[in-house]
């Protein structure tokens, strides 16, 4: 329920201080309740809930689950596990998670086919450049965190503090052809066979939350939630050459009172953020910032016997960056949004919503002025931007009945002012330049831009074949952005469509997941288009609670990810051309609870 507070909103490379490996549970949360999360949460909200406080006692007054894994692709290992122990009122909640993955093996070259033939196109006559392939350098990632949590559970309230620590080391791949001449390895990086840039992170972060249900009169609840973190990573060049430190220092808080009259349900609330950023070294791309902000919002709902209902929200925030350098800017930011849907019968849902959100440019998009040698770009922010206006319009249509659904969503987003990130000049001693110590430049401008797009569903179930249960399913996702000058919004993703079929027998369960790719020929201005890939991953797994072992949930699976060994990349990557998806993967496993 709060930010993560860390780092990774100043660069893709820096890996979100949140992890799924070891959540208790993942929400997606979108409409007008996501207001409550900020205004700049435009596409809803992921909140990974990691159970360290507990609201309610659990059934049990011990028991918790385990997971571990086997990856054939990196050679890596991955683990994680949870447990509580509940005596009267309190619980002790503990968790614990590992990975430890080499660099991944892939189909074939690094650098795609369009990057290479451009190099080969810019070579001179002769020359010859080595190109990787087989493996991807520097792709090998280590984790490592532990929380945690004792809470108090009463019958009307409760109250919780929990203490999580997470570290990291992680190559940055797309850099191994800048580094081919470096000698010596020592220290972690010498462990992975690697002498390209990694990252070495860390995080403490402590979360209080307490609750208190009224339940009589107009008020309801009162929910207050309270955090702080402490982050840094350092960039290290090649091991034991330290480069950038960055560091994070950040409060986060929300309360929010719960209410019912007039058939209405909601919650007003207040909210404040307190955050500190710095990097200090040679390729230190940005100057201290801090960002402070304060929000009040109010959501509220109504539901009718007949299965309609209507739901909205409102959203006031205060925004300040100062930045050490480049001074002071601030943005006062209004949000809105309106929702209703109705059954019709009981197989149709009908849902439409309509959002405004406004948001602050970050400490980045602001203040950005350096070479940055992870996404090898040279960054620079505009202090002149103003905020990022948006208009959500959606619809939603769901039909249901003997074991066979479908749905489709449709939404159309118009931004005045989108900020994005895209090649140009800089003034460099008088003269405009493209490249700046080898980068080449990137700036961060606004324009206006509009997003098209929608998902669709459909998903069946029967019992059939071979005395199975089978499950039949396909989607489809597509988006298309257009900027009002004319040019593509890069980054997009492709028309994607998706096959899964799933057949179950008692305890054994085994299935197939086909995704297909089209390519992105409209890659954005300074970009290559991408191929499009179609991936097959295989799947099977044994309940073994049906044989008595464990609770359930206790399974042993194995899968084969990209079965074909396809050569993947992502065009919502900015290293595309430079760094590939694994290949062949065969990962087993066992999941246990207790």
């Amino acid at each position: 329920g709060i930010g993560v507070i860390d780092a990774s909103a100043a660069s893709p490379d820096h890996q979100v201080a949140a992890d799924g490996i070891d959540a208790e549970k993942i929400e997606i949360l979108r409409g007008p309740a996501a207001l409550a999360y900020g205004g700049q949460a435009i596409g809803g909200v992921v909140n990974v809930i990691d159970g360290l406080i507990v609201e309610r006692l659990p059934e049990r007054s011990f028991g918790g689950d385990a997971f571990a894994a086997y990856n054939s692709v990196s050679e890596g290992t991955e683990a994680a596990a949870h447990a509580h122990i509940a005596n009267g009122p309190l619980v002790l909640s503990l968790s614990a998670s590992q990975r430890d993955f080499d660099p991944y093996d892939i189909p074939g070259f690094a650098e795609s086919a369009g990057l290479r033939a451009a190099e080969a196109a810019e070579a001179e006559p002769g020359e010859e450049e080595e190109h990787v392939e087989g493996t991807l350098p520097n792709s090998f990632v280590e984790t490592n965190s532990y929380g945690i949590g004792l809470s108090w559970v009463g019958e009307r309230a409760n109250l919780g503090i929990a203490v999580r620590r997470q570290e990291a080391l992680y190559g940055l791949i797309g850099h191994s052809h800048e580094h081919e001449e470096e000698e010596g390895a020592e220290e972690e990086g010498e462990e992975h066979g690697e002498e390209s840039p990694f990252i070495d992170l860390e995080q403490t972060r402590y979360d209080l939350r307490g609750a208190y249900r009224i339940d009589s009169g107009v008020l309801t609840e009162i929910i207050a939630t309270f955090s702080a973190a402490d982050y840094a990573h350092t960039e290290f060049e090649a091991p034991g050459e330290a480069g950038t430190i960055y560091e994070t220092e950040g409060y986060e808080g929300r309360i929010e009172v719960g209410h019912a009259f007039a058939g209405l349900e909601g919650a007003l609330g207040l909210q404040f953020i307190d955050k500190d950023l710095s990097a200090d070294g040679d390729e230190a791309f940005i100057t201290p910032t801090s960002t402070k902000s304060l929000a009040v919002f109010l959501y509220e709902s109504k539901e009718w016997d007949g299965g309609a209902g209507v739901e909205g929200g409102v959203r006031l925030e205060e925004t300040k960056l100062d930045n050490a350098v480049q001074g002071e800017e601030s943005f006062t930011l209004f949000s809105g949004s309106l929702g209703a849907h109705t059954h019709v019968g009981d197989r149709w849902f009908f849902g439409a919503q309509a959002a405004y959100t406004e948001r602050a440019p970050n400490e980045s998009e602001l203040f950005a002025n350096g070479a940055h040698a992870a996404t090898s770009q040279f960054e620079i922010g505009d202090r002149d931007l103003d905020r990022e206006r948006g208009l959500n319009l959606e619809a939603t249509a769901r039909w249901r009945a003997d074991g066979l659904r479908f749905g489709v969503n449709a939404f159309v987003n118009m931004f005045e002012d989108f900020i994005y990130l895209t090649p140009g000049t800089a003034d460099l001693e008088g003269v405009l330049v493209d490249e700046i110590d080898g980068f080449p430049v990137f700036r961060f401008v606004q324009e206006g831009a509009t997003f098209v797009g929608g998902e669709a569903f459909v998903r069946y179930e029967t019992d059939g074949p071979l005395g199975a249960r089978w499950l039949f399913g396909s989607t489809l996702d597509v988006v298309d952005a257009e900027l009002d000058g004319g040019g593509n919004v890069p980054l997009l993703p492709p028309v994607t469509v998706g096959f899964e079929t799933q057949a179950t027998w008692n305890a054994f369960t085994v299935g197939a997941d086909a995704t297909i790719a089209a390519d992105q020929d409209e890659p954005g201005f300074g970009r290559l288009p991408v191929d499009g890939y179609t991936r097959l991953d295989l799947r099977a797994a044994a309940e073994l609670s049906g044989f008595g072992l464990g609770r359930e949930g206790t399974q042993a699976f194995i899968e084969v990810r990209n079965a074909t060994d396809e050569e993947i990349r992502y065009s919502t990557s900015t290293l595309a051309d430079l760094a590939p998806a694994p290949g062949r993967n065969v990962r087993v496993g066992l999941r246990a609870a207790w």
